[in-house]
């Protein structure tokens, strides 16, 4: 696995000297020229991961429960044991579809965000983001509290959580009508939210209309190196190659619960590319390695018309900021 990620690496950067995911010093390619990625795993549809003291945290959606993966090699990922720390109830609001499962820090603790549905009544009507709280330093020991729904104004899915400027927000994509939205609210403790919660992002774009559904979801943040604030979505029906990530984003000074705050790309930043032998890429999380380079991590099929299958597996990619301050994703495509 390090081997394939590495020919990877070389191809994406230009001469020099760079600490790979586990601090190794390694050559860099001359030129940037597009090469096929190699998944870390071969299922991992939602990926997500967190880090903290050094220890890189993976999960994605299983469906029927919720495994954690932990290394200090993300290249390695493959030979981490993946360690069930919850498992459903046999009926109930979260009994079926557990999906898009966030692990998070928070105040002294860990957090785990996942959706949830009714076994008796599994589809859109009824699926909600629900919380679990591990006081443990370490997130794959100790015991998970079930902490509920989140009272969200509505039926949604793929709850993310971010901090700025002092203050919590709650960001997920909700049922409105025939599309999904994208609805932010605050979040006065790690299990509950405040009002306003506002719905800050609609689509309007024919590429966020693709496979007969109108959708925003799988919403994640990220600060870029001047203060500027965004928020990648994945756009289209998952079941549609044109599956492709968006881009939000917002002044740090900008009021975050004011839909006017957010401007959206006219154009995706990520998007299907035969070159890399990725398709349908979406639902990604974002890390940094030891040497300071950013990274993102999505799912994508190796192969076209794959659909939004258990297929769907983790990939990785390094990204850089523009002159203007914004991450540019789609180096090498």
């Amino acid at each position: 696995m390090r081997q394939h990620v590495r020919g990877w690496i070389r191809a994406f950067f230009a001469l020099g000297v760079v600490v790979t995911l586990n601090g190794t010093a390694v050559a860099q390619a001359h030129k940037v020229v597009a090469q096929r990625l190699t998944p870390l795993l071969p299922s991992g549809p939602d990926p997500w991961v967190t880090q903290r003291h050094g220890v890189y945290y993976f999960t994605s959606t299983e469906g029927d429960r919720i495994s954690l993966r932990k290394t200090t090699d993300m290249t390695r990922l493959g030979e981490a044991r993946p360690i069930v720390v919850w498992r459903p109830p046999a009926q109930g609001p979260n009994s079926a579809s557990i999906w898009a499962p966030e692990l998070h820090y928070l105040d002294g603790k860990w957090f785990l965000y996942y959706t949830g549905a009714d076994k008796a009544h599994n589809d859109d009507a009824h699926r909600h983001v629900f919380v679990l709280e591990n006081d443990s330093p370490d997130p794959t020991q100790g015991t998970w509290i079930d902490k509920g729904m989140l009272k969200t104004h509505y039926n949604g899915i793929d709850g993310t959580v971010f901090d700025h400027a002092g203050k919590r927000y709650f960001v997920y994509s909700a049922y409105v009508g025939d599309h999904s939205d994208l609805i932010i609210a605050p979040m006065p403790t790690p299990w509950t939210l405040g009002e306003p919660q506002v719905d800050i992002a609609q689509p309007t774009y024919r590429w966020e209309m693709q496979g007969g559904r109108k959708i925003m979801e799988a919403p994640e943040f990220l600060q870029g190196p001047t203060g500027r604030l965004f928020l990648t979505y994945s756009a289209s029906a998952c079941w549609s190659d044109s599956y492709a990530l968006g881009l939000l984003q917002a002044e740090p000074s900008a009021d975050l619960l004011k839909p006017s705050s957010w401007h959206k790309s006219s154009e995706p930043v990520l998007t299907s590319s035969p070159a890399l032998g990725v398709y349908a890429p979406g639902h990604n999380g974002f890390f940094k390695t030891p040497d300071g380079q950013d990274w993102i991590i999505f799912h994508a099929n190796g192969g076209p018309d794959w659909k939004c299958t258990p297929r769907r597996a983790p990939y990785i990619k390094p990204f850089h900021w523009n002159a203007q301050g914004r991450p540019v994703f789609k180096d090498g495509a």
